[in-house]
């Protein structure tokens, strides 16, 4: 059960709430028009065990005599972040999935999506017919941006301010509830992203309760979340209970942690240490298997080490970096943070270190930067070829469906997919979707959505020739960045998911691609003709990957020391569109003709 906010047992409900500022606190249950008093505890927690509330109750907290205020651990808000919070038992929730077992994080692949925009309805329920859609293609793992209630209902996700309500135009707890369900049933893990590095700007009434900011770090988002000032005590155990419920009452299976290196914490043990400790003693409570994962581009394996070995013991991270090398590997422009990669040198060494920044200089930053991977395993390393940060950032969200032939498109997806790492793709990549992914929001103040406006607007003034970054508040700004089911009535389209279904087939058919061990693993390029050749082995199967990121067709030689290759995928086959597809056996030290902007992948040939 949460320490925080209501929660129900037999007939009364627990109230607790943290307030150490107020001198009075009263519960009101809106619609009855009670007042129930709390009483006040140590270091100013507040609590009450009444019978006269009860599930779906609204309710308002009032501090002093004068606020009315939502539930910070609100679990609902059915009208909206400036509304009332709502009474939820998390003990009826209906669990059908006893048998679910989560899977080995190195079994999974990923796909993230957007709740609002994965379909024309935009809610929990509408995704579930689409999930047999995503089992055909081979994904193991859906990955869910934030769902914490945001102001109005299109949002990306990051700007919730209530981290325990889901939203509730996506369909509430209740929603999720059956959705997390219909995924277990059909071998689908879930991921869902979640935001401990700031709280959203609109609804935000945090300060009216606690010392939940400091003034003592600054974020980009202003005052950092207060983990180690004074009165940090109540903030770091509301934001460890709120990873704890998402694994114990609603049966997530990851949580992806948003942008963690925003975390300010000089504490002794780090919040992020704390999380990982006490979702250990839930896994041994619950005999389930939870995983961490974070978004963090400091390049610092502390994060990532064990706990035993001084690190977090966090189990995974992205790697923006794999995603910036491949990314200039395909003709992408070195400006912002691209200048920093080089291109297929860059991608060799994100293949075989993991980072691509492993302490030499950063022209980008302007100092020397990163630490080097030595014992951490490739199931720690989630890449990618696109995400929502990756394509929402730009100014119009284009997808590589627009920003690059479709022979590159392939090959950008092959070496996500032959990577010793975790693979993930981004909502409608498989059908090379065309819609793009642009940042929209819905705030309800006028002011912060004129702020949001401006702000967008002057973020790419410099790309004022490709015409005025689209409105973030419009209703249009969202619409235009649904996915588009129709498009797998398109042959090519339809082609492409296949192409994509027989990748990630391919991947985990191969031992020596599904095997996530870095030590096995080397990677020789030639910039001049601008092609990678990947090598990846496991016991006696050796896989080899080439591929050409040039416009024109280039040869390569493969190694001497084994006599005989067979191929097991060719992007330049004609039933994938391609130009022309290679031998189907080759001998070592042949010269191979390497087509435009594909890949082609062979075994050593038992002989």
């Amino acid at each position: 059960m949460r320490e925080i906010g209501i929660n129900f047992g037999n007939k009364t409900a627990l109230v607790q709430l943290w307030a150490p500022q107020a001198k009075k606190v009263e519960l009101l249950v809106t619609d009855a028009g009670h007042r129930l008093a709390l009483k006040k505890g140590h270091l100013g927690h507040w609590s009450l065990q009444t019978d006269e509330i009860k599930p779906g109750d609204k309710y308002q907290f009032v501090l002093d005599d004068d606020k009315k205020l939502p539930d910070p651990a609100s679990l609902a808000q059915p009208d909206g972040v400036h509304g009332p919070s709502q009474a939820v038992d998390l003990n009826a929730l209906t669990w059908t999935d006893k048998q679910w077992t989560n899977p080995p994080l190195a079994d999974y692949i990923f796909y993230e999506l957007h709740t609002g925009t994965f379909t024309p309805e935009g809610t929990f329920d509408a995704i579930i017919p689409k999930l047999d859609h995503l089992v055909a293609l081979g994904i193991t793992a859906i990955e869910i941006m934030p769902v914490a209630q945001f102001a109005g209902g299109r949002n990306w996700g990051y700007d919730g301010v209530f981290p325990f309500a889901v939203q509730n135009t996506y369909g509430g707890a209740d929603g999720l509830n059956r959705l997390v369900n219909a995924c277990h049933e059909k071998g689908l893990a879930v991921v869902l992203d979640v935001v401990y590095n700031h709280i959203g700007p609109e609804g935000n009434y945090f300060a009216n309760f606690a010392p939940y900011f400091t003034s003592k770090y600054q974020t980009p988002w202003g005052d950092a979340i207060n983990f180690d000032d004074a009165g940090c005590d109540g903030v770091r155990e509301y934001f460890i209970e709120n990873a704890l419920m998402w694994f114990r009452d609603f049966h997530i299976d990851a949580l992806r942690m948003d942008a963690v290196h925003a975390i300010k914490d000089l504490s002794a043990k780090h919040i992020l240490q704390e999380i990982t400790e006490r979702v250990d003693i839930l896994q041994q409570q619950t005999g389930r298997n939870y995983y961490l994962i974070v978004e963090c581009d400091l390049n610092d394996t502390r994060y990532i080490n064990p706990l035993k070995h001084g690190g977090y013991g966090i189990n995974a991270q992205w790697t923006d970096e794999f995603h910036h090398a491949l990314r200039v590997s395909a003709g992408q422009q070195q400006n912002g943070y691209y200048s920093d990669f080089n291109g297929l040198a860059d991608l060799a060494k994100a293949y075989m270190d993991g980072y691509v920044y492993t302490g030499q200089y950063s022209a980008h930053r302007e100092k020397k930067f990163g630490s080097q991977i030595v014992n951490n395993p490739g199931q720690q390393f989630v890449v990618f070829s696109q995400n929502h940060d990756q394509v929402g950032n730009r100014m119009l969200g284009e997808r590589s469906n627009q920003l690059y032939s479709l022979q590159m498109q392939k090959l950008l997806a092959a070496a996500v997919m032959v990577s010793p790492y975790l693979p993930m793709l981004f909502m409608g990549e498989e059908m090379g979707e065309t819609n793009p992914f642009l940042y929209f929001t819905s705030h309800q103040d006028p002011e912060l959505a004129e702020a949001v406006r401006k702000g967008r607007k002057a973020e790419f003034k410099a790309f004022h020739a490709e015409g005025e970054a689209p409105d973030p508040q419009s209703v249009n700004t969202f619409q235009n960045s649904k996915i588009q089911w129709q498009l797998l009535q398109n042959p090519e389209r339809q082609t492409m998911f296949e192409y994509y279904k027989a990748l990630i087939a391919l991947r985990k058919q191969l031992p020596a691609l599904k095997t996530l061990n870095r030590k096995n693993v080397k990677v020789e390029v030639d910039t001049n003709k601008q092609t990678l050749t990947l090598y990846r082995w496991h016991q006696d199967q050796v896989v080899v990957c080439l591929m050409n990121f040039s416009k024109q067709e280039k040869p390569v030689n493969l190694r001497s020391e084994i006599k005989q290759w067979d191929k097991v995928f060719d992007s330049a086959e004609p039933k994938w569109n391609g130009l022309l597809a290679s031998p189907q056996k080759i001998n070592s030290g042949v010269g191979l003709k390497l087509q435009p902007q594909s890949v082609i992948i062979y075994t050593k040939a038992h002989v």
